[in-house]
């Protein structure tokens, strides 16, 4: 699947934000290109909200284990629970200790900078992985609009 199929994807969960920054957007340089996915109802991107999964398509300073500058090289990450997080890499998310090799495609692993955060990452998914990564972002997302409810209720 491709990056833009994943996110005519998202596009299509009730209450998706997916925010693509570029030119003129007034969002800063170093995401364009990037695409940052948030439940959003009213069609704003929320303020004091982190997105539940982003698509980076460069290597940024504090984050080059993926290797993703080469041409065609991308990655998806998305935020997932303790429980499926420890089902997805073998370890507990703030306890990783094994070595990975980060640029490997089409694999799922925590994210190389975020991964004690719950974050798990796939560079270009393919067929091993494409299921996962949609079962994922659909997760991701009812959680999203799960903790926008809760902050509803409270306001």
């Amino acid at each position: 699947m491709s990056m833009e199929q994943i996110i005519e994807m998202v596009q299509g969960f009730d209450g998706a934000l997916v925010v693509t920054p570029g030119p003129g957007d007034g969002l800063p340089e170093l995401a364009w290109g990037d695409a940052f996915f948030y439940y959003a109802p009213d069609g704003r991107m929320p303020q004091h909200v982190q997105p539940y999964a982003t698509i980076v398509t460069k290597n940024y300073p504090d984050d080059t284990a993926s290797d993703l500058d080469p041409d065609g090289r991308w990655r998806i990450n998305i935020h997932v629970d303790p429980a499926t997080f420890r089902d997805l890499t073998g370890e507990v998310a703030r306890g990783l200790t094994r070595p990975r090799s980060y640029e490997t495609p089409d694999a799922v692993m925590p994210h190389p900078v975020y991964g004690p955060l719950g974050w798990i990452a796939v560079v270009n998914p393919g067929d091993s992985t494409i299921d996962t990564v949609t079962h994922l972002l659909r997760a991701a997302h009812a959680a999203a609009r799960a903790r926008y409810d809760r902050r509803q209720a409270t306001n």
